[in-house]
């Protein structure tokens, strides 16, 4: 019997409560099974660059230890490979851990498009496109579910920012949801096929994603197919009965019975029907009859070969972004390591991904390993903490620079500056960091700087230095990595999958009340924007050096055809290796639409291959692009379309590095006809020529949507997604807050990482009603947050009369 009868079979024998059960997690890492039919309930554990299962108090940010699992680079790096089948090896690897700790399922990728580089989790996701984004994640979910393993896609949509991510509405126009925000998602559900798909915690458009169903149903289950099961964020439930209505499969964590209660109360009233329930009961029990097929192996097996694998993976997402030739280094340069990064190395993010290491690189320790002694090689820490500068320190590492040839200067973004939890407001350096680089820069321009970061950083010694890398956080083996790369063993091949603005100019993001966000930047994100609106930029998107050099030659394209209809296009180039030793590099395409009526970007990526050649080598290439690249979507119609005209096809090594052009021509009979303007085409196409100006209600107008635009909450208007920050001048508002910051302090006393405790502080104006239910694990449950409500509104009395009255149930 096939999983699809068995499914049938077992839902058909289960009771209402049963079926309530699955509906709601086991606890908190657990998806409920249903015993009394042999059906086991399966473990779900954090990821995405590595196995964070806990082994004693479980929690959803990571506060507490977790068994050690290898400890990948995060995704910012893995995108920054743009190398598919190295990613799938890293699935492979995180599959046979999971295993190993009895894990079904694991919590990732994050597909969420980088939508500013302040983004506090930006390190957690691949790209500013959606097509790298989607490229990346399909061959990490296909490397992990190849092994029985489930992945669990996420945030899914618009979770762009950290700042009040819970409460937040995010304003976004569909067209800009489908092209951009939705667009990675969606290519990643149909060629991946995720067991499960994360809901956000954010509003879109006025809805809590966990409930909404255009999002959850009209588009992830009707327009893509999917079959898979939905998940929510921990503690990104809502309305429970709303949410399974909407599509929602499985409200995590689970921390009591109460919606267990409030399901089945629903079925009894009409609420819910019988096939609503069956079909969400349906998906859930093929998810556990699949993964209860799993059985433990010994993770002692492959630990060293992981680790080795994590090497690689880092040593091919490292991004050289300037050399002028001081790299790679040779055996009789005198080297100072200058930084205490090179001894401390930041080598992961924070937060709910923040994980426990089978063991850790550092540069010191693996630079005092590779050489017979110590000659030749002076080591200074420069600085201890971020924002305070030590000038005895900085003065000694100024006197070891003076002393070597080359000065390699470990720099980057600490816990504090960096985090699931809050945003970034600069994109500066630490103080001490800068102050380091500038005083080194007195006394010698043979300097290497060696980044270690989540997300771009401003460069403003850019030029005086002679070489920069990129080492992003690059997991358990990075240092040994990025010594690799240093000293010429391998050739760097990193490519940049977000561009670096040269100053911190984000005027245009993150502008929004404390209730809403709009995303009026429409569909021109990261490169799409400085394309078409300009704005300085230190790196293109795209970017990075070789120790060799290429070259491109011969372009062909040919238009491909399905049933007489345009279908995307073919394009072959010769590429060269001219330098001096093997290396590796990316060839990207772009597609421009030349005389296109609806505003677009100028450019879009359309295809990748990551490519390796000898040293003199030469070999023809073979892109083949989807008839996806040249459409857009278009909102009257509903429909992905793709317009006639003209249009380039551009090739190279960067979004701005493209020296080869190659023009095609689809006629109106092998198009999708032409399209009938909108009023946001009207307005973007006269735009052009200037810096995009919209204000909020303009932008609210121009497509139909509504907002909250002020910051004021108004004492009547409280519900229990208020922040309980502002009731704290309520008799209850101000107990709580007590309570909460008693409990944040206690919780920080525990860290030792300064972005756990940023992050813990971060909550204190952002807690809600609803979200004590979680924190507290049921302790205080939806019923005492509804009379606390009352109270907040109507007094004391009056909320405990309410806590009384409906406490039957």
């Amino acid at each position: 019997m096939g999983i699809r009868e068995k499914t049938q079979e077992i839902v058909n024998l289960m009771t209402v409560e049963e079926k309530a059960q699955v509906c709601v997690g086991k606890n908190f890492w657990e998806i409920e099974g249903v015993s009394r039919l042999g059906i086991n309930s399966i473990k779900v554990a954090d990821g995405p660059h590595g196995l964070r299962k806990q082994s004693a108090d479980a929690d959803h940010l990571g506060i507490n230890e977790s068994v050690p699992a290898t400890c990948f680079p995060t995704a910012s790096l893995l995108a920054s490979t743009w190398n598919r089948e190295l990613i799938h090896k890293m699935g492979n690897a995180l599959a046979r851990e999971c295993v190993a700790e009895d894990v079904s399922v694991l919590l990732g990728p994050g597909v969420n498009i980088k939508r500013s580089p302040l983004g506090g989790r930006n390190f957690e996701y691949f790209s500013e496109d959606p097509f790298v984004s989607s490229e990346i994640a399909i061959a990490w979910i296909n490397g992990v579910q190849e092994l029985g393993v489930g992945a669990s896609l996420k945030h899914f949509a618009a979770n762009n920012q950290e700042y009040r991510r819970m409460l937040i509405d995010t304003i976004v126009d569909e067209r800009t949801l489908r092209e951009v925000y939705l667009s990675s998602f969606e290519e990643t559900v149909k060629l991946a096929s995720p067991s499960t798909v994360m809901c956000a915690y954010n509003r879109l458009n006025g809805t809590y994603c966990s409930e909404n169903k255009w999002l959850l149903t009209d588009v992830l289950r009707d327009d893509w197919l999917y079959k898979g099961v939905l998940i929510t964020d921990w503690g990104a439930t809502n309305d429970r009965v709303k949410g399974l209505t909407a599509g929602q499969d499985v409200e995590m964590p689970g921390v009591n019975d109460e919606n267990i209660h409030k399901i089945i109360s629903a079925v009894e009233s009409g609420k819910i029907t019988m096939k609503e329930l069956d079909g969400t009961v349906g998906r859930v029990v093929s998810l556990l009859l699949e993964k209860n097929n799993n059985h433990k192996s010994d993770f002692g097996n492959f630990k060293a070969e992981h680790h080795k694998l994590a090497r690689e993976i880092a040593s091919e997402g490292i991004v050289l972004l300037k050399n002028d030739g001081i790299l790679p280094l040779s055996k009789n340069d005198k080297v100072a390591i200058i930084g205490n990064m090179a001894w401390s190395p930041r080598y992961q993010g924070s937060g709910s991904s923040f994980m426990n290491p089978t063991q850790l690189d550092t540069v010191y320790e693996c630079l005092k390993s590779r050489i017979e002694n110590d000659e030749g090689v002076y080591f200074s820490k420069g600085y201890i903490d971020d924002d305070i500068i030590n000038q005895q320190l900085v003065d000694e590492a100024v006197s070891v620079a003076q002393s070597a040839s080359v000065t390699c200067i470990f720099v980057g973004l600490s816990e504090s500056y960096e985090s699931e939890g809050f945003d970034r407001t600069e994109l500066t350096l630490p103080k001490s960091h800068e102050n380091l680089i500038k005083a080194i820069l007195h006394v010698t321009s043979n300097v290497v700087v060696v980044l270690s970061n989540g997300a771009p950083v401003c460069m403003p010694w850019k030029e005086e230095v002679s070489a920069i890398i990129e080492g992003y956080l690059s997991g358990q083996a990075g240092a040994s990595a990025m010594l690799d790369i240093i000293f010429g063993d391998i050739n760097p091949s990193g490519k940049l999958a977000e561009t670096f603005p040269e100053e911190t100019e984000v005027s245009q993001y993150f502008k929004g009340s404390k209730k809403s966000i709009l995303y009026k930047e429409n569909i021109y994100v990261g490169y799409k924007y400085y394309d078409r609106f300009g704005g300085k930029v230190a790196f293109p998107f795209g970017h990075g050096l070789s120790y060799t050099t290429f070259d491109l030659w011969d372009n062909e394209v040919i238009i491909n055809y399905a049933d007489g209809i345009f279908d995307g296009v073919t394009a072959s180039i010769n590429l060269s290796n001219i330098g001096h030793r093997k290396g590796k590099t990316v060839v990207q395409a772009y597609v421009s639409a030349v005389d296109g009526k609806v505003h677009r970007p100028l450019k879009v990526l359309g295809q990748f291959e990551k490519i390796e050649l000898e040293a003199n080598e030469s070999k023809r290439i073979t892109l083949e692009l989807k008839k996806r690249a040249f459409e857009i979507y278009n909102t009257k119609t509903k429909r992905w379309h793709v317009e006639p005209g003209r249009y380039n096809i551009l090739i190279g090594f960067s979004s701005v590095d493209l020296p080869l052009k190659a023009q095609i021509d689809i006629p109106v009979e092998m198009s999708d006809g032409e399209v009938e303007l909108t009023k946001a085409d009207q307005f973007y196409i006269q735009s052009y020529d200037q810096r995009l100006q919209i204000s909020d209600q303009e932008f609210l107008e121009l497509y139909g949507l509504q907002a909250h635009l002020d910051d004021i909450y108004n004492r009547q208007n409280y519900d229990l997604n208020t922040p309980i920050y502002e009731m704290r001048k309520t008799i209850i508002g101000s107990l709580l807050m007590l309570v909460i910051k008693v409990g944040v302090k206690v919780n920080m006393r525990k860290q030792k990482n300064a972005g756990m405790k940023k992050m813990i502080a971060s909550i204190i104006e952002e807690v809600t009603l609803r979200n004590l239910v979680m924190m507290t694990g049921g302790i205080i449950t939806h019923k005492m947050t509804e009379s606390f409500l009352v109270m907040s509104k109507n007094g004391f009395f009056t909320g405990l009369r309410h806590f009384l009255k409906k406490s039957d149930r």
